[in-house]
């Protein structure tokens, strides 16, 4: 066989095995990380009064110092719900004004187009009702809350919420509505990564916070220790009989006095939060939301028509960013143009470099 015939045998299986290869390459998947959309909700006020009717042309964003390219959505954008409810055994006090709530969640927040999960959490998360845009069932959610355990894991619910969130319509806003007390107790789960994850997915936490020192002063505590001795067994004291209540009184046994240990704690905690942000300051803060806090029914409808104002007021600026190629914390500061409102939205994310493309 000579060289010329080997050739033309071999070269047209070369060249097939090139083109599947070939083939290959250009269907072979690239998947890219990082942030692709910001969005940045921003409440514009002048004085505390929220202004309306601004255009695009009205801001200016900068990301990290240079400014980005924006987009305003003018159309209502409908609302996806996570309302996350502490029912801890705590909490049994303000759970009655909370499972009041339902219908102020349809008409103030979430109206006739958005939709509304609930999940309660103690140191469980349970689902109680899944999206649904049906104010009965979810009013019907709400009153079915009852408190569990002693412990609390609110990092863990942010979590939770935001895999429910996570796959919700694209044209949907993303927030977590988050009713608990401003202190984590049990979660497996770290901060930072739980605001990472809100962050990514665009989601703005608000919070309604329970008040720490009322819980502590109205929690029922755990029972009393069973006393093994009965009250014959005991050293006789003199001139007194040998009853359970002088026991209690003589030995300190089976809670005789208040015990004030958990409200010094709570004290101290309290005392402790004001040099260090708490978790529901800095998921609201880094998210975009706000903090409030309720302690009767009033007040709680007072607060969810504040929040449902906020929403529906704030102005929708999203961007592609074009300084990707920076990783690690990128700052977001929006500026009114002519006239320099006060402005509130997110103080920045974080995202992995990416390669410029160019």
């Amino acid at each position: 066989m000579t060289v010329e015939t080997l050739v033309c045998r071999t070269l047209p299986c070369l060249l097939a095995i090139g083109g599947i290869l070939g083939a290959q390459e250009q269907t072979a998947p690239t998947f890219v990380g990082g942030v692709n959309v910001v969005v940045a909700p921003v409440t514009v006020t002048n004085d505390g009064r929220i202004v309306n009717g601004l255009e695009v042309r009205n801001f200016k964003l900068l990301d990290n110092g240079k400014e980005q390219d924006i987009k305003l959505d003018v159309a209502y954008v409908p609302i996806s719900l996570v309302l996350a409810v502490q029912c801890s055994s705590n909490a049994h006090v303000f759970l009655p004004a909370i499972k009041k709530i339902g219908p102020l969640i349809e008409g103030l927040i979430i109206g006739k187009e958005g939709e509304a999960a609930v999940l309660a959490f103690d140191h469980r998360m349970r689902t109680i009702q899944e999206f649904t845009n049906d104010g009965r069932l979810i009013s019907k959610a709400l009153e079915s809350l009852n408190p569990g355990s002693s412990s609390h894991a609110m990092i863990d619910a942010v979590f939770a919420g935001t895999r429910m969130l996570r796959n919700r319509p694209k044209a949907f806003r993303r927030v977590m509505l988050v009713v608990t007390e401003t202190i984590d107790r049990g979660s497996e789960g770290h901060m930072r990564e739980a605001l990472l994850e809100a962050q990514f997915h665009n989601i703005q936490v608000y919070t309604v916070n329970i008040n720490r020192l009322i819980t502590t002063l109205t929690d029922k505590g755990q029972p009393p220790r069973f006393d093994p001795y009965a009250p014959g067994q005991r050293a006789r004291i003199p001139g007194q009989p040998m009853t359970p209540s002088v026991n209690q009184a003589a030995f300190g046994i089976s809670g005789n006095s208040a015990n004030f240990t958990p409200l010094l704690i709570e004290l101290f905690r309290q005392t402790k939060a004001i040099f260090f942000d708490n978790p529901a300051e800095v998921f609201t803060k880094y998210t975009g939301g706000r903090e409030y806090s309720f302690i009767n029914q009033a007040t709680m409808e007072r607060v969810i028509g504040e929040i449902g104002e906020d929403l529906h007021s704030q102005y929708l600026l999203s961007y592609n960013p074009n300084n990707k190629v920076e990783g690690g914390w990128h700052e977001i500061k929006v500026i009114t143009v002519p006239a320099p409102y006060d402005t509130r939205t997110r103080p920045g994310y974080w995202m992995a470099a990416q390669p410029d493309s160019q």
